[in-house]
């Protein structure tokens, strides 16, 4: 194939004139392009238009609620002592705060031992039972046995006795337990101990009861003299020459105490009581403050009789009784008992303590559960792994002390309340499988009861917060306080008194308010500067005239216009009665002290001119939330029918104990939903034992409620007994999701507690809001579609059926605005759909533009072939034309 090039021969530019051409033919792509850009620069703009509004609803999301303007400021004067915070029923004023307490679990510790896998018992089926609740009355300590005998001569030398680690202040005048008690009181600041001296009693022997000799008759009669005393005052005397039986007897002694007599008084001046006689040798002293009791015969020459002779010689004798002391821990706390001679204090050295003499009430409205251990899991890791599944409110971990050596025993099993409060003290009860007993080992490993054997050690005491405010004594399971102070909530921090004042935080409320006004002003200089015109440059914006912004604009401008309709009792109903006004330029100014104005007269109305607020004339009627649809005004309330719960009621009033069996477990089926829910049915362990009416209500709701699939759904029940006697348990939740059925799996069946008794599932509230159609779930009333009281939700409590008075609700500007946003910015909004549209729109000029693009590849080519064609008809042509010059040149020569 030949080589061409265009033009040569021809002496045409085919190249230049196919180019020139192609420009004249490439005139619509740039239209194409122009137009792309206009559409890619509106696009741009409803870009910067929705992050403006966007912007703008983000600064209203605070402004559509209460909680955003009727906020109170809490300032404590300590904040290392409590935080606080209040909220807008909150009421002004100052208040004195006395933390004397911080809220802790219970921690118990089990007793040493060498392996953490190794078994612990025979592995015999047990049921370990934990139940949570409270003690009362009694006291933590430890119980000490008489003191020393040495203390009645020589006392208590110094450094005898350390408690906590603190020296306790003895030395040879510390006699009696009642003077040691005194010197541990001294330092029970320092020690968190206080002791109680116990009554100091004399012998019940002394006087010859069990089998002693009996007391004899004195005599003096050859020549001697007798006295007898007790705690320092003579009660009896006999002088020489009487005869026995004519003097001091048994009989004379106790006529001597018999009565108003001297005797008597003065053993009372001495704080000294007695009981019993001597004629039958049970007469014993008693001191009550256990100061000691000496008593004492001093004889004289020839004497027989006495104390512990009948007609034998009495040289004289003395003794004293001594009493014992209690120490009692402030906090609950292991009492640390050390020093070189703790013994003679009644005391022995070491980490100890218990309840004494205390009661102990499950709390029903805390979990309970159980746990059983056999020879799969019976080491100290195998309780642990089965506590901490059972997710009952106490956790297990294992310590070790670090202790070496053969014979060293330094894992302890570690158990914990989860939660906080007094009433988070651990009750474990274990019981066998059937007839069998609870194996011996895990009773003494984990039995525990502080009203009974305290087989585990308490180191921290589950206790409240404690605290007073202005002088009134309050208490909290947790950390916080709340209900003291109406609206408020303490969280208290640790011990000590400070200052705290309640005030309206107006900072907060102008901040709210001049976030307002510059949200609006950002957004309509945005607005402004996309669909404005600028008179100097003569350039317009690239969405000047756009329908969606004008509309836009129209709405807001009109929304803010209007005045707040459906507000009760208030009188604030514009936005210029607390100072927002327009300017000539369409934004926000605010006059500060009109603002401060209102707020200083009108500070609970504020809210209303920016958030949704619904307001009922019946306490029981709370607003929950609306929707974009509710419409603002007063509506009537009217109740055909009240939310109730699921119960099961007995069908007999219960016995006065009743008797649980071994092995009980019933199926329970708690809140089920239809289809049904297989979690929602659990098989419930009931502890053996025999009950009163109040405990079996406790135990049950304790049981059911400690199960861990039912705590997850926040299923829960409540067991009270009526004043017919009779058991109900029912479900917390209202409404017809409400329904609780139970019955027998194993052990006692359910007719022992419920008799025959059928389930009620509950029912939900039914009525109209404002004559329009509600739809009730629970407690909870929400208005039908398509009516003005659409989305509108309502709590109604009470026990009135039919008219509960009027609803007021009314949409405040930023709530309007907020949902006016919502609207535009939404996936079918107005932006999104103009966005959208453009988006499309450029696509299709794509489109256009590589089909247009396309079809000049083959114009060109057309061109191209055309001019080529010419050019090599030229070049053809050409060349004729110079052959028959050169001919006809010859031919002229010739």
């Amino acid at each position: 194939m030949g080589i061409s090039s265009p033009g040569i021969g021809s002496g045409l530019n085919v190249n230049d004139i196919v180019s020139k051409l192609m420009v004249a033919e490439s005139t619509p792509l740039a239209q194409f392009d122009k137009k792309s850009a206009s559409y890619l620069a509106q696009v741009s703009a409803f870009g910067n238009l929705s992050g403006a509004l966007g912007s703008f609803q983000s600064a209203l999301s605070s402004l559509t609620s209460l909680s955003g303007f009727q906020t109170m400021s809490s300032l404590p004067g300590d904040s290392s002592i409590f935080t606080a915070t209040a909220d807008g029923t909150a009421k002004p004023g100052s208040y004195r705060v006395n933390v004397t307490q911080i809220a802790q679990p219970q921690t118990l510790a089990s007793g040493g031992y060498k392996s953490t896998t190794a078994a612990i018992g025979l592995g015999a089926k047990t049921t370990i039972n934990f139940s949570l609740g409270t003690v009362s009355g009694g006291s933590f300590g430890i119980t000490g046995s008489a003191l020393g005998a040495s203390l009645t001569t020589g006392g208590l030398t110094p450094g005898a006795l350390s408690i906590n680690n603190t020296a306790i202040a003895t030395d040879g005048t510390t006699r009696s337990a009642r003077l040691l008690a005194d010197a541990i009181n001294a330092k029970s600041t320092t020690t968190g101990v206080s002791a109680k001296a116990s009554a100091t009693v004399t012998s019940a022997t002394l006087f010859g009861a069990a089998g002693a000799s009996s007391f004899g008759n004195v005599d003096t009669s050859g020549g001697g003299t007798y006295s007898l005393s007790v705690g320092g005052v003579q009660i009896a005397a006999q002088g020489d020459g009487v005869a026995a039986g004519s003097g001091v007897s048994a009989a004379s002694i106790d006529a001597a105490l018999t009565g108003n007599t001297a005797t008597a008084r003065a053993l009372a001046d001495a704080n000294i009581t007695y009981t019993g006689s001597a004629a039958d040798g049970t007469l014993q002293f008693t001191n009550a403050d256990g100061s000691n009791i000496a008593i004492a015969e001093a004889v004289s020459g020839t004497v027989t009789g006495g104390i512990g002779n009948s007609g034998a010689a009495n040289i004289g004798s003395s003794t004293t009784a001594v009493g014992a002391i209690s120490l009692i821990s402030a906090d609950g706390s292991p009492i640390n008992v050390g020093g070189s001679n703790p013994a003679g204090a009644g005391l022995a050295a070491g980490i100890g303590g218990a309840y004494l003499g205390a009661t102990y009430a499950a709390d029903s409205e805390r979990t309970s559960g159980n746990i059983v251990i056999d020879s799969s899991n019976n080491s100290l890791q195998g309780i642990m792994d089965a506590i901490n599944k059972g997710n009952f409110g106490v956790t297990a971990s294992i310590v070790s002390d670090g202790s070496t050596g053969t014979n060293a025993t330094p894992n302890r099993l570690i158990l914990t309340s989860t939660a906080t409060g007094q009433n988070s003290t651990m009750k474990i009860s274990l019981a066998g499988a059937g007839a069998d007993p609870a194996d011996p080992a895990l009773v003494s490993l984990l039995g525990y009861d502080p009203a009974g054997t305290q087989n585990l050690s308490q180191k921290t005491a589950a206790s409240n917060t404690k605290a007073t405010v202005n002088g009134i004594d309050v208490t909290s399971s947790s950390a916080g306080i709340s209900g003291a102070i109406t609206g408020v909530t303490i969280s208290a921090l640790k011990v000590g008194s400070s200052t705290l004042t309640v005030s309206k935080d107006t900072a907060s409320l102008n901040s709210a308010v001049n976030g307002f006004v510059k949200a609006y002003n950002d957004l309509t200089t945005q607005m402004t500067t996309l669909g404005g015109y600028n008179a100097d440059t003569k350039t317009g914006g690239p969405l000047l005239g756009d329908t969606t912004l004008r509309n836009l604009q129209a709405s807001i401008r009109r929304q803010m216009s209007s005045s707040i309709t459906g507000l009760q009792d208030t009188s604030l109903t514009n936005l210029s009665q607390i100072g927002i006004s327009f300017q000539k330029d369409g934004t926000l100014t605010l006059d500060s002290t009109k603002l401060q104005k209102a707020i200083d007269s009108n500070y609970n109305d504020i809210a209303g001119l920016f958030a949704a607020v619904g307001r009922s004339n019946d306490p029981d009627v709370k607003f929950v939330s609306s929707s974009a649809k509710t419409q603002a005004g007063d509506f009537a309330l009217n109740i055909t029918q009240l939310a109730t719960k699921g119960v099961l009621k007995g069908a007999t009033a219960l016995p006065a104990e009743t008797t649980i069996d071994a092995d009980t477990t019933w199926t329970i089926t708690l809140n089920d939903t239809v289809p049904a829910n297989l979690t929602n049915t659990q098989t419930v362990t009931i502890p053996a034992g025999t009950y009163n009416p109040s405990q079996l209500a406790t135990m049950l709701q304790s049981s059911i409620n400690g199960v861990s699939a039912f705590a997850t759904a926040g299923a829960t029940v409540a067991a009270t007994v009526g004043d017919d006697g009779t058991l109900k348990l029912e479900s917390t939740r209202y409404g017809s999701k409400s329904n609780i059925t139970v019955s027998s799996a194993n052990g006692s069946p359910v007719s022992t507690v419920f008799g025959g008794a059928a389930s009620v599932a509950g029912v939900d509230v039914a009525g109209t809001i404002g004559g329009y159609t509600a739809t009730g779930d629970g407690q909870t009333l929400t208005g039908a579609p398509g009516a003005p009281v659409d989305g509108l939700k309502l709590t109604v409590a009470g026990d009135t059926i039919g008219s509960r008075g009027t609803f007021g609700f009314s949409q405040g500007y930023a709530y309007q605005l907020n949902n006016l946003a919502a609207g535009y910015l939404g996936s079918q909004g107005a932006l999104t759909s103009r966005t959208t549209g453009l988006n499309k729109s450029v696509a299709d000029i794509t489109k256009q533009r590589d089909a247009f693009s396309a079809r000049l590849v083959d114009i060109e080519a057309r061109y191209r072939k055309q001019y080529s064609s010419l050019d090599t008809l030229i070049a053809s042509m050409n060349t004729t034309t110079s052959f028959l010059t050169q001919q006809l040149a010859a031919l002229a020569k010739s």
